[in-house]
């Protein structure tokens, strides 16, 4: 990662960057502005960098085997495709989310699974583009993501060593090269004993690039670890209650643990300095003659 450097938005990231912290909120709005709005408030508030969203066009991106499959909901019963339509936020919500956003001012950006949705979102002034796990083996998609000529950020679960190369190929070939990938492990929640955080080195002696992480464990202390470990983004999904409907919330960070996680990231980043030397201050100095005479 020697003399990398990415801008996203107005934020450079390098190796001497503390992380960028996305507040991933998906769906875990359910379809409702109000709790969208909530999240967003308290990502600025607290200090993270970026709110991040989940955009579909649900009949494309829904698997055909899923489309009828009947569940119950908080709206009552129907298909998984209504269900998936049914709390998609439109051109409407996200025009109100990008001026609430800009007033405040915090960055937004959103993964878009399909490529309807990715033309959706490049109406929009977003810093980078994200691609969830689930389409990092979809070369039409990420080919058209590097025409963007946007910052791409990719995590790495569910897929092998080889394939993880394919998709490094492609951000190669079809792109110019910014592009930061995140390890995860994509189980909702995720076992502690398989985030296999060290892999973060692997990454970046692989590939070169910047790396970061994406968490989906029901702690906090796998992403400190990251973070000191040198993840350069930092992505946790958020939620307003974990007894919110959705696979997504047991897995998030509720209000108070994203203040949490904000605070001992940064205290953990200012305790390992810069190794270069060895610190002996005028306190500690005084605290020697003190006790040395």
């Amino acid at each position: 990662m020697a003399n990398k450097s990415i801008y996203l938005g107005g934020y450079l990231i390098n190796e001497n960057s503390i992380p960028y912290l996305i507040a991933e909120i998906g769906i875990n709005h359910n379809g409702d502005l109000n709790i969208a709005k909530r999240l967003i408030d308290a990502a600025f508030a607290i200090g993270w960098s970026c709110v991040k969203f989940q955009k579909r066009e649900p009949s494309i991106s829904v698997p055909e085997s899923q489309k009828n499959v009947m569940r119950q909901t908080p709206w009552g019963m129907m298909t998984y495709l209504e269900y998936k339509k049914r709390i998609e936020f439109g051109k409407k919500e996200y025009d109100y989310i990008d001026r609430y956003c800009a007033e405040k001012p915090i960055a937004w950006s959103a993964s878009p699974w399909d490529l309807p949705s990715l033309d959706f979102l490049l109406q929009y002034d977003v810093p980078f583009i994200k691609i969830a796990s689930a389409d990092n083996g979809n070369e039409e998609l990420i080919r058209e993501v590097c025409k963007a000529d946007k910052p791409v950020i990719i995590s790495d679960g569910m897929c092998t060593i080889d394939e993880l190369d394919k998709t490094v190929s492609w951000l190669e070939r079809y792109g110019n090269g910014d592009y930061i990938l995140l390890h995860t492990n994509s189980t909702y929640p995720a076992p502690v004993d398989r985030l296999n955080l060290a892999f973060m080195n692997t990454i970046k002696e692989r590939y070169g690039c910047i790396v970061g992480y994406s968490g989906h464990e029901q702690m906090l202390e796998p992403t400190v670890a990251a973070a000191v470990m040198g993840a350069k983004v930092i992505e946790r999904h958020v939620t307003i209650s974990h007894d919110l409907w959705g696979t997504d919330q047991k897995s998030s960070l509720a209000i108070g643990a994203m203040d949490i996680l904000y605070k001992r990231c940064m205290t953990s980043l200012d305790a390992i300095g810069n190794g270069k030397e060895k610190s002996f201050d005028e306190e500690e100095q005084l605290k020697r003659k003190k006790l040395r005479g």
